[in-house]
């Protein structure tokens, strides 16, 4: 699949309330500003799509975001995916009429695994994310972690990465908990055990710390996509620093001229 399609540099934005937060392991949450900026200016940095996640839904029960996507898409033509606090059909269609293209499902999906079945239906398998908190348990073994990293689940990644493409998931967006915020680089090993298990495209998310851990993220990982969030928050890096980056090591991305 790398060979035949661009590799995708996607910006993720972590909200709680209305403002823009990052912590470490998605704890500690420190708040960085206001996502709309912040998103526009990834937009215009060239991200080829944004992931917003609440951070806090799932305490709340309900997503809050929908007047923050309302917001962004008047500005902002890329995909947009959003996830936290997403239990049924009709939190994913409110979502979706806020004008987010993918929803992403995480901590509802593996209480009621029927819900990626029955959202992958209404909208079909390409608007359906299943958002991965990984948690390493031992060499090669890694537990599905719920409630934005808080909870254990007892299930096995791997195990639920494969039930989950089967149910109707589209695509994974695969967070280290181990390596989120961290900057020491994505869990390679994990992203390999889930890229290899599963059909669909797989999004890695957590530790990006310099511009080639994305290069190892694919080259190593089998990522199809790189997620990055501190990197950008912290101006440590810009979107057009690492498509360079990645095409100079012969990764193929989207040719983009800022404007």
């Amino acid at each position: 699949m790398k060979s035949e399609s661009n590799i995708r540099l996607v910006a993720r934005l972590d909200i709680k309330g209305p403002n823009l937060i990052k912590g470490v392991h998605l704890e500690g949450l420190r708040v960085i500003g206001d996502p709309e900026e912040h998103a526009y200016r990834y937009y215009k940095q060239g991200a080829d799509e944004l992931v917003y996640m609440d951070a806090v839904a799932s305490l709340y029960g309900r997503n809050h975001l929908s007047e923050i996507i309302k917001n962004a898409v008047k500005n902002i033509f890329v995909p947009l995916t959003v996830g936290g606090g997403i239990r049924s059909v009709e939190d994913a269609t409110a979502v979706l009429r806020s004008g987010a293209d993918k929803v992403a499902i995480n901590t509802a999906a593996v209480a009621n695994p029927k819900l990626i079945t029955q959202i992958a239906e209404k909208f079909g398998n390409q608007c359906v994310v299943l958002s991965v908190e990984a948690k390493q348990m031992s060499n090669k073994i890694w537990e599905v972690l719920t409630e934005n990293g808080r909870e254990r689940s007892g299930r096995d990644v791997i195990e639920w990465v494969t039930e989950a493409v089967d149910r109707g998931v589209g695509e994974i967006l695969l967070t280290s908990v181990d390596r989120e915020g961290t900057r020491k680089g994505f869990d390679v090993d994990l992203l390999h055990a889930v890229s290899q298990s599963v059909t669909v495209p797989v999004i890695a998310s957590g530790g990006m710390g310099k511009l080639e851990d994305a290069i190892d993220a694919v080259n190593n990982g089998g990522a199809d996509a790189v997620a990055m969030a501190d990197i950008l928050h912290y101006e440590r890096a810009t979107i057009e620093d690492v498509r360079n980056v990645c095409r100079s090591a012969g990764l193929k991305v989207r040719s983009y001229e800022q404007t």
